[in-house]
């Protein structure tokens, strides 16, 4: 039975007559990886604030590690949770040390255990660089990974990621989800928001969010085999002007890169359909990617 480590039901946010986030339900186990993905606005940072005891929920409740978000107690939610954001997380103009010294501050650790803990996150990252060097001066890969490191200074239970890896290199993207994926098996539970679906196949499961509410909630496998079964193909032209699917019988048709994927309604006879395009495309099965299940539930036609 899986350790449950926050619990949310019937959550909403309201900003005046504008709702943010509408009757959102879900809960997240102990050492589990668990993905927001949706469009700008669609509600899953204002979720994150809300799990970080920053900001009221309107109405529902809201539980983290057995303390109930109510009015008064937020502090009691924040010495649990760490959070990282893309848009501010490390002060440039000050050194790796300070910027620690400062959060450990903030946080009001013993020395003693301060130090502890901050070597033994920079040998996490493997951080070999002086401590004086200053962050402006970093690599931004590197820089996401001691921004990390200020955020588990104080040995969060839950670390909340909002969009970690913007911006950086690929081999600095791969790099910090093995972080992430360490966290989680030493028992972190980690919440992250991104917007490379190559990440989010890492996740233990995926909520993905569209104007507020949830539209789906599963594991990568599940959100793909539910939203399309096994019958999807990549197709790529042989010759200049392809003959097109009949739109009748598409159930999806979608620009992917310099192909396209298709899949047909139920019903079809796809074997005929196939016959008909392979004289102008390249036709391989393929299994759907979690890009193609975000524009289908979060940009499609329903939206």
């Amino acid at each position: 039975m899986k350790n449950i480590i926050v619990d949310v039901k019937n959550m909403s946010v309201r900003f005046g007559d504008f709702v943010a986030v509408r009757n959102v339900s879900f809960d997240v186990a102990s050492g589990e990886i668990f993905g927001f993905l949706g469009a700008n606005g669609a509600g899953k940072t204002t979720t994150i604030r809300v799990l970080c005891g920053l900001l009221p929920a309107s109405s529902g409740t809201v539980i983290v590690d057995n303390v109930r978000f109510v009015p008064g107690r937020e502090n009691q939610i924040k010495k649990k949770v760490g959070y990282m954001s893309q848009r501010f997380t490390l002060y440039d103009d000050l050194s790796v040390r300070e910027n620690f010294d400062f959060v450990a501050a903030l946080h009001q650790l013993d020395e003693d255990i301060y130090l502890l803990r901050r070597q033994k996150l920079m040998d996490f990252i493997g951080f070999d660089s002086d401590l004086r060097t200053l962050v402006k001066n970093l690599p931004s890969g590197i820089k996401q990974q001691v921004a990390l490191c200020a955020a588990l200074l104080h040995d969060p239970k839950i670390i909340f990621l909002d969009e970690p890896t913007a911006g950086v290199s690929p081999r600095a993207r791969y790099r910090f989800w093995q972080l992430i994926q360490e966290l989680a098996r030493d028992g972190k539970t980690v919440f992250v928001t991104t917007h490379y679906m190559d990440e989010a196949e890492n996740c233990h499961r995926i909520a993905l969010m569209r104007a507020g509410e949830i539209v789906a909630i599963d594991s990568p496998y599940e959100l793909k085999r539910k939203t399309f079964g096994d019958t999807m193909f990549r197709l790529r032209p042989k010759v200049l002007n392809p003959m097109w699917p009949i739109p009748d019988v598409v159930d999806v048709w979608q620009p992917y890169g310099m192909t396209y994927h298709l899949k047909f309604r139920d019903g079809v006879d796809v074997a005929r359909q196939l016959r008909r395009l392979r004289r102008d495309w390249d036709i391989v099965q393929i299994t759907p990617s979690l890009e193609d299940v975000f524009v289908r539930l979060v940009e499609g036609k329903n939206r």
